[in-house]
């Protein structure tokens, strides 16, 4: 029970409560009934990114420790648009942008699920049948008071932004997709914890018991600063090329690479233990954790061939003299904030001082980031660890941010 409890809690922030957890888990051993483990996704976006992984990674845990995984698109909740983290109402997206999304998840997630222990199931199919007098129970279970307590709304309010009544049936729907599907445990990031209590009430309310609720942080982006996102151009996307996730993973900090590996990683608990001590102590170089790292992501969702080909090509770039370990080091402040191509090369070139010159460098193929040529002087670097730049034939400059 301990064992499998430190492998459960392992990169969670809240768990309410553990002594439901654990009462759960006994009666599921003695009565040989796997538990449900629910997480919701919105299908908003085409692709998941490594930030969408974590949640993925958890169920996975509970999959190890044999229980039954469902795994909810949120065709119908993804139409209303999560309100949460939000300034503003989101554009309400149409059916056919939400089927379009799912069905990418639902490619996308048994490279890391086993599916025989996993359930997908889309919200649409109890919440569409709902009837006037249902969806008027639903919200009969929460008052204005309730909601409000919700930092986002709350702040939306006070700053007299628009709420709009739908939004305030995006918890409620989520938290009736627990009491359909009768879910024992559910998981999300700790943004998503209002909505998940909602869960527990509503399953009160139907006379079912309350799920036990676990939330993961927010996986940071490669900027190690701001959340994961596509928006922000931090991400690393599970459908881009294996090279270009090797090169990402390799391009973060020391420290965020121990927190990856605690999200991300299947190495176990104690390994992830004797990792972190061996950093501290200095008996384990962080470079050659870092390409550990960097190979099991990218064999994860490639395959060990396109990890083995990846790894031999990033040492061939930078640890077999291509990159000169004596390249000069600029620090990321050089920068003054400045993130596109041309003023980034012409900030830390001594060869190319001016933006001029840096762009006509760049659509010339005469830049190189991290291995990869470059050719629009518009793109943007993602602040965040080491870049390594080879600009020209013959510059080579180590932008650091940490």
């Amino acid at each position: 029970m301990e064992a499998i409890l430190k492998s459960l809690r392992r990169g969670t922030i809240d768990l309410i409560s553990e002594e439901e957890l654990r009462n759960k888990l006994r009666r599921a051993e003695k009565g040989n009934r796997p538990l449900r483990v629910k997480a919701g996704f919105d299908p908003t976006a085409p692709d998941l990114h490594l930030g969408h992984t974590v949640l993925i990674q958890k169920l996975k845990h509970f999959q190890e420790a044999g229980h039954q995984v469902v795994f909810l698109i949120g065709d119908f909740t993804g139409m209303i648009g999560d309100p949460t983290g939000t300034v503003e109402t989101r554009k309400i997206l149409t059916r056919e942008d939400v089927e379009r999304n799912a069905q990418t998840y639902r490619e996308q997630i048994f490279k890391i699920l086993n599916p025989e222990r996993t359930e997908v199931r889309f919200n649409s199919e109890w919440l569409s049948p709902l009837s006037i007098g249902e969806m008027v129970r639903i919200a009969g279970q929460m008052t204005v008071a309730r909601m409000l307590e919700r930092d986002d709304f709350r702040r939306r309010y006070e700053e007299q932004r628009p709420i709009s009544i739908h939004e305030f049936l995006y918890p409620l729907f989520q938290g009736y997709d627990s009491v359909a599907l009768r879910a024992d445990v559910e998981l999300g990031g700790t943004d998503q914890k209002f909505n998940l209590l909602v869960g527990r009430d509503l399953q009160r309310a139907w006379g079912q018991e309350p799920q036990v609720v676990i939330t993961t942080p927010l996986l940071a982006g490669l900027d190690g600063v701001n959340k994961m996102s596509k928006s922000l151009g931090n991400y690393v996307g599970i459908t881009e090329g294996p090279d270009a996730i090797f090169g990402k993973l390799m391009s973060i900090s020391d420290d965020l690479m121990l927190q990856y590996y605690e999200l991300l990683s299947d190495i176990s608990v104690g390994e992830l233990e004797r990792l972190k001590g061996g950093i501290g102590a200095g008996s384990r170089h962080p470079m050659e954790a870092k390409l550990a790292l960097s190979r099991e992501i990218v064999e994860r969702f490639h395959g060990h061939a396109a990890a083995k080909n990846s790894e031999e090509g990033f040492r061939r770039r930078f640890s077999r003299k291509e990159f000169p370990e004596d390249a000069r080091r600029v620090p990321g402040s050089a920068l003054a904030g400045r993130t596109d191509l041309a003023s980034v090369v012409s900030a830390v070139s001594h060869s190319f001082p001016s933006k001029a010159a840096a762009r006509r460098l760049i659509e010339q193929g005469g830049l190189e980031i991290n291995g990869e040529r470059a050719s629009d002087p518009m793109g943007q670097i993602t602040p965040g660890g080491e870049i390594r730049l080879k600009i020209g034939k013959k510059e080579f400059v180590i932008v650091s941010f940490d």
